[in-house]
C-alpha cells in the first residue's frame, strides 16, 4: 500500500511538472524567460505555490527546464520529422524547410522560443546562457553536418565551406521567423522558401539538381 501511494505521488509530480513546463514553454516564447514565475504558473494552472516550488526549486532551475523542455518540443517538430531523409542537399534543404513549417505553424505561440530567449540572455552570462548558447550549437552543428555530408557526397563543391553555409541558411530563417512575427503574415515565410534553395544552389556542384527547384506557389 506504502509503494502504490509513493507511486500515486510521483506520478501526480511528474503530471504536475509536464503541465507547469508546458506552460512554461508558451509564456517565455512571447515573453521570455524572465517573465516565468513559481507564483504566475501556479496562478495560470490552478496550483499550489508550494506544489511548484517543489518542483523546481528556484527561478533559474525553472528557467533552465523550460529551456530543456524547449529542446524536445524543438528536436521533435524540426529533426525528427525529416529524420529519414538521405544524406545530401535534399537532407539539409529538408531540415530547413522542417524549421520554417515549426515557426510557421506556432508551435511554439510566439514563433521560435530560441530565437526570442536567445536575445534576452546572450549578454548574460550564467547557467541559462550557457545552456541556450549549446542548443544553438546543436542547431548550427546539424546544419553544418548535414552539409558537409552533402559536400562528402559530392552534392557540394569541394571549395564550399559548410559552416559558411549553415551560417546564412540560419540568418535566412531566423530573419523570416522575426519579421512573420513582428507583422502577423505569412510573406517572409514565402520569401525564405525561395531564398533557401538559392543559397544551396550556389554551392551546389549540379545547380540543376532537381532537389533544389524553387517550391511551387502556396496554396491557400
Amino acid at each position: 500500500m506504502a509503494g502504490a501511494t509513493t507511486d500515486g505521488r510521483v506520478l501526480r509530480g511528474e503530471e504536475t511538472r509536464r503541465a507547469v513546463l508546458r506552460r512554461a514553454v508558451a509564456i517565455a516564447s512571447v515573453e521570455g524567460l524572465d517573465a516565468l514565475s513559481i507564483g504566475r504558473l501556479a496562478t495560470d494552472l490552478g496550483l499550489s505555490k508550494s506544489g511548484v516550488f517543489a518542483g523546481f526549486g528556484s527561478k533559474e532551475e525553472l528557467q533552465l527546464a523550460t529551456v530543456r523542455a524547449a529542446r524536445r518540443i524543438f528536436a521533435d517538430a524540426v529533426v525528427a520529422p525529416v529524420a529519414d531523409t538521405p544524406p545530401g542537399l535534399a537532407k539539409a534543404r529538408a531540415l530547413c524547410e522542417s524549421w520554417l513549417a515549426y515557426s510557421r505553424a506556432r508551435v511554439f505561440p510566439g514563433g521560435c522560443f530560441f530565437y526570442e530567449v536567445t536575445a534576452e540572455f546572450d549578454a548574460r552570462p550564467g547557467a541559462v546562457r550557457d545552456a541556450l548558447a549549446d542548443c544553438a550549437r546543436e542547431w548550427f552543428d546539424t546544419i553544418a553536418e548535414s552539409l558537409d555530408a552533402a559536400r562528402n557526397a559530392g552534392d557540394l563543391r569541394p571549395d564550399a565551406d559548410p559552416e559558411d553555409l549553415a551560417f546564412a541558411l540560419i540568418a535566412v530563417l531566423e530573419t523570416a521567423n522575426s519579421q512573420a512575427v513582428l507583422h502577423e503574415e505569412d510573406t517572409p515565410y514565402e520569401r525564405a522558401g525561395r531564398l533557401l534553395p538559392r543559397l544551396l544552389r550556389a554551392g551546389a556542384t549540379d545547380p540543376a539538381d532537381p532537389t533544389l527547384a524553387q517550391p511551387g506557389p502556396v496554396r491557400p
